[in-house]
């Protein structure tokens, strides 16, 4: 903000200032973010900004050249870069200089192997050190990473590897979760088998670091692959816009689209989200707990171009015990630790309290995405984890491979909201004619173009389907499919997925107003609400999973609804509460409302390979049956 003031002569004193400011002059701020931020562009943009009549057809820095994999790599000191831990106890670390190097051999590699600029690399690969060393010797030159958490099913895999025809996989032989070993050496040869592009596997050997299986194979372990006196690193000068990543949308509806993000929008909108919205500096650790099939590992390893060190972990949040994580924020001096609402809702009904067992002095900054972080929660990290952290619940996804809305250092934190909208992005929530609204629940839309907008998807040559995805509902504006509102504070609360809103007696509801009540007694692990039609009439039916094998009478289901009642409307009360033993989730552990409603409905579920636990909606359609 100072900065700013004194380049273009503003007075902004808040916030709030500044970021109308950066939407109202947006190319200006993005401008000076590429210098802020020192972004090298090897070519400089013709133009900073091209406008078009389609908001999305317009340009960002036309013309500059870079490369995003130099951004993270320009740290070449000896200080930590990465740390990666499993839940077996395993440790590794790596420090800026041994990444450079380490990336230039994988790089003289991949050469050798025939990987050119704009050619696909697959990673089916844990959040491990080899993870992060091919993704950017893949990016620095100029080809394009894709990865997959090996936790998916070999169907899933193929959904998505499948589309975008992969040259070299890079894939692990087996990882760990939970305390069990899980052997994914099959699932590699389902995949040189079915993927006719694939010409070479480089495997990981996770398991006991024997490589006789891999060779048998008839893939090249990872060591003997990087094995090269290689030590400079020659970075492929790329247009602002050249495919960087292909990420997937969650695909349970059908098959997965597959997302391409940019160099220059992903570095651009990472850069500012990192070091000015997270606060990260040199100094820091960051430990986001997530997998390579989920895009905030795309935006953790961003955090390498700040100069802070990374921990990578990898394995089940809760093995051996709920504590698991924590001990690690400890010993590595984390300050920034990210997760999921789930994580956080699970800890606190786990009965685990951090602040007693573990000294988190370092620890500033908590973060929260995946899905709507419950009013309760905000009140459980600051009551026992720390009550001297910015809790930073963030929200955005895979389509902008970055957020929205999400944290601010010099903001208070509002229980229930999202510090702020992010800069540069002119964020509203509207009504169905496209009218801003404030302190009402709308769609979220974002008003403007922004450099971190998807490229494209992959082989919609015409773009119908990258219109249709996000210009169709609103013409002129983007639209995210998410439902919350704007708060008279200048936060945000996001309510759950606009697909996911219930309609009872014609007023929208989002599912988020419900966990938010059902999640507070006791007794309930977890719960899934959906819309039921019959007869051109919507009711609400509430699924719940209950801990410690108890079972749903008459009086839990009467104090539910009571709880619902009191705390919300009539309109909120379910028509219906069912038990179940599971509630299907996706491989990335976000809760599949959508699934279960065209399930309970007799629509098929076209790509249960999205799912983790496909198995459960067995139980959906044996239920709604007997019912």
């Amino acid at each position: 903000m100072e900065a700013i003031n004194q380049q273009f002569g503003t007075t902004h004193e808040n916030y709030g200032d500044l970021y109308r400011w950066s939407v109202s002059q947006s190319a200006d701020f993005w401008a000076f973010l590429v210098d802020y931020q020192a972004i090298r562009f090897y070519q400089p943009a013709r133009q900073v900004f091209t406008p078009a009549e389609e908001l999305s057809d317009t340009r960002w820095f036309d013309g500059a050249t870079l490369n995003y994999a130099e951004h993270l790599l320009r740290s070449r000191d000896h200080l930590t870069a990465l740390i990666f831990c499993r839940e077996d106890g395993e440790r590794r670390t790596i420090s800026h200089a041994e990444l450079y190097l380490q990336v230039a051999k994988a790089t003289r590699s991949m050469k050798d192997a025939g990987i050119q600029c704009g050619e696909r690399v697959a990673g089916l690969m844990p959040n491990c050190i080899e993870t992060v060393v091919m993704m950017l010797a893949t990016t620095s030159l100029g080809a394009i990473w894709s990865s997959c958490s090996p936790d998916f099913g070999v169907s899933g895999i193929l959904d998505r590897f499948g589309q975008i025809e992969p040259k070299l996989l890079i894939a692990t032989d087996g990882y760990f979760y939970n305390g069990k070993t899980i052997d994914t050496l099959p699932h590699a040869q389902a995949l040189n088998d079915q993927i006719s592009s694939i010409e070479q596997v480089v495997m990981i050997p996770f398991l006991n670091g024997i490589t006789d299986s891999i060779s048998k194979a008839g893939f090249i372990p990872y060591d003997q692959f990087i094995d090269n006196d290689e030590e400079t690193l020659h970075f492929e000068a790329v247009d602002f816009n050249h495919p960087l990543y292909i990420l997937y949308s969650s695909g349970t509806t059908g098959v997965p689209k597959c997302i391409v993000h940019g160099h220059g929008g992903t570095l651009l909108q990472h850069s500012k989200e990192l070091s000015l919205h997270t606060d990260l500096g040199s100094s820091d650790t960051l430990l986001y707990f997530t997998t390579c099939g989920w895009m905030m590992w795309n935006w953790q390893v961003s955090a390498l171009m700040t100069g802070a060190a990374v921990v990578l972990y990898d394995g089940s949040p809760f093995y051996p015990k709920p504590s698991a994580l924590w001990r690690i924020i400890e010993e590595e001096n984390v300050t920034t630790f990210g997760t999921s609402a789930r994580y956080i809702s699970a800890l606190e009904k786990s009965g685990y309290r951090p602040i007693d067992n573990g000294y988190l002095s370092k620890l500033r900054c908590v973060l929260s995405t995946g899905s709507p972080l419950l009013h309760e929660s905000f009140e459980f990290v600051y009551n026992a984890i720390s009550d001297n952290i910015n809790l930073a619940s963030i929200s955005g996804g895979t389509d902008i491979i970055s957020c929205f809305a999400l944290g601010c250092p010099i903001r208070p934190v509002y229980r229930g909201q999202l510090q702020c909208r992010g800069l540069g992005l002119d964020v509203q929530f509207v009504n169905s004619k496209g009218k801003a609204l404030i302190g009402q629940k709308g769609e979220l839309v974002c008003r403007n173009s922004f450099p971190a907008m998807p490229v494209a998807f992959w082989k919609d040559l015409d773009r119908k389907r990258y219109h249709k995805a996000y210009f169709e509902h609103y013409p002129g504006l983007w639209t995210h499919g998410d439902y919350g509102e704007l708060t008279a504070e200048d936060g945000v609360i996001i309510s759950g997925r606009s697909d996911a809103v219930l309609n009872s007696g014609g007023v929208r509801i989002g599912t988020a107003e419900i966990y938010r009540q059902v999640e507070k007694i006791i007794e309930i692990q977890e719960s899934l609400a959906v819309g039921y039609t019959k007869q051109a009439d919507e009711t609400i039916i509430l699924f719940v999973q209950l801990r410690n094998n108890l079972t749903l009478d008459d009086q839990l289901a009467t104090r539910i609804r009571q709880t619902i009642r009191s705390n919300t409307t009539p309109r909120h009360v379910p028509s219906k509460i069912i038990q179940v033993l599971d509630l299907p989730r996706t491989v990335s552990g976000k809760l599949s409302e959508l699934a279960v409603k065209a399930t309970i409905h007799g629509e098929p579920v076209n790509n249960t390979d999205a799912l983790i636990n496909p198995e459960s909606l067995e139980y959906f359609k044996s239920i709604i049956e007997s019912t």
